[in-house]
């Protein structure tokens, strides 16, 4: 993209350049033509005048008044019908390297003055030259506007490309950052827009799922419960139906398991095997400078070769909101942990900061989609919550004062495959 901006603001100089270029060069070019002839005219007139006066006197003509006038390394010829050419000056050569001008006197006569055309011709050259340097300054200045301007322009372009990707790889963060170009900025706050409704809609996706599944394995479970009862019933055609439809009921929950488990599998498809220390990393040197510019300190302290199962997006997404949090509502220095979980299957991430944490009547809260205690949107928390939850994590506030809050991940096992093993097509039953 930028070398295309490059490339279609230098044409257009360079036609700029060659369209006043060229009419400036050949005006300069006949201009000093114009001038060196007028001079010359101008000395051949005097020197007539001059002459003139002599003759109208009744005296002889006498060149010796009129040399003055004679351009140096000139040539002064005055014909007359009845007299020899009176000559004064050095012969200037002939044809196309002389520039001459005749100017008539009295009684038939006439003045040729004559001018070697190198001079001339070395102006010429001078204006031609100086037309060119300015058409290269000009095209040399129109190329640092140029790379600029494609600059200015790029790099907001692939900014906006960087966040749609972010944002198709489930990095809901809004990014205040606008350009001053009004076309980029409808872009940027469409973007904006459209991460706020994702990540609503991932938030709603993510409870819709939490709340069927809930509700069907509540009912389920009572259902099975009513129906082992009714084995025990003294009638032997209660006790078959009832187990029947026992065994109904335990295909439907392997049912109920797989398609939770195909869903669960479908919202990681973009989940892989990630060493969180080189990710916290990158996420800290992202965010060190916005911490410093409020005068606080970013930490990390990550145990070596820690891996999870995690999709780089959604990690990236939910610690740029627990750091966003801490740079709104925390103090002090902020601290980023990675370990071992206490169980051998996890990893815990955790962000700390040094404030006056989260009061009592609150911490109930805080995950909860639209609550906030200091006025924000309330999405923050909850959707993070919600992207841990699809990649098979868990978000936790697992300390009050200070804010401490616990991410654990997965430890990325032997079976984990990449795509999604949607259960077989059953026939009704």
């Amino acid at each position: 993209m930028r070398r295309r901006i490059l490339l279609a603001i230098l044409l257009a100089v360079a036609v700029t350049g060659v369209a006043l270029g060229v009419p400036l060069g050949v005006t300069g070019w006949l201009l000093v033509d114009n001038l060196t002839r007028d001079d010359l005219a101008s000395s051949a007139q005097r020197i007539a005048a001059i002459l003139d006066d002599q003759l109208a006197d009744g005296r002889s003509l006498d060149l010796g008044p009129v040399r003055v006038a004679v351009p140096e390394n000139g040539s002064l010829t005055v014909l007359r019908p009845d007299a020899p050419p009176m000559r004064y000056g050095t012969d200037p050569g002939s044809g196309d390297d002389v520039v001459v001008e005749t100017v008539p006197i009295a009684q038939n006569g006439t003045v040729r003055l004559e001018i070697p055309a190198e001079p001339m011709h070395t102006q010429q050259s001078q204006v031609a030259a100086a037309v060119l340097l300015l058409v290269v300054l000009s095209v040399g200045t129109g190329t640092v506007v140029a790379t600029v301007t494609a600059r200015r322009l790029a790099r907001p372009l692939r900014h906006v490309a960087d966040r749609a990707a972010r944002l198709g790889g489930g990095d809901f963060r809004p990014d205040t950052r606008r350009y001053e170009v009004p076309e980029l900025d409808m872009v940027a706050d469409a973007l904006d827009a459209s991460a706020t409704a994702l990540a609503q809609l991932v938030q709603r996706e993510r409870q819709l799922v939490g709340d069927v599944s809930h509700q069907l394995r509540s009912r389920l479970t009572a259902l099975q419960l009513r129906l082992e009862a009714l084995t025990a019933h003294e009638d032997t055609e209660v006790v078959e139906s009832a187990r029947a439809a026992q065994e109904q009921a335990d295909r439907l929950a392997a049912v109920l398991d797989e398609l939770l488990a195909a869903a669960r599998a479908a919202s990681e498809v973009g989940a892989e095997a990630l060493d969180v220390g080189e990710l916290l990393g990158e996420v800290v040197d992202e965010w060190r400078h916005l911490f410093r510019r409020h005068n606080r300190a970013l930490r990390l302290r990550a145990a070596e070769g820690l891996r999870v199962r995690a999709t780089p997006g959604r990690l990236r997404e939910v610690l740029g909101v627990l750091l966003d949090n801490a740079v709104k509502h925390g103090a002090g220095a902020v601290t980023v942990t990675a370990r071992r979980g206490d169980d051998d299957g996890t990893v815990v991430v955790q962000v700390q900061d040094a404030g006056a944490g989260i009061p009592d009547d609150l911490a109930a809260y805080v995950f909860e989609r639209g609550f906030s205690g200091s006025g924000s949107t309330g999405l923050g928390l909850a959707l993070a919550r919600a992207l841990a939850e699809a990649d098979g994590g868990r978000l936790e506030l697992s300390r009050k004062q200070p804010a401490t809050f616990s991410l654990f991940l997965r430890v990325p096992r032997p079976s984990d495959v990449a795509g999604v093993s949607w259960p077989a097509e059953r026939v009704p039953r």
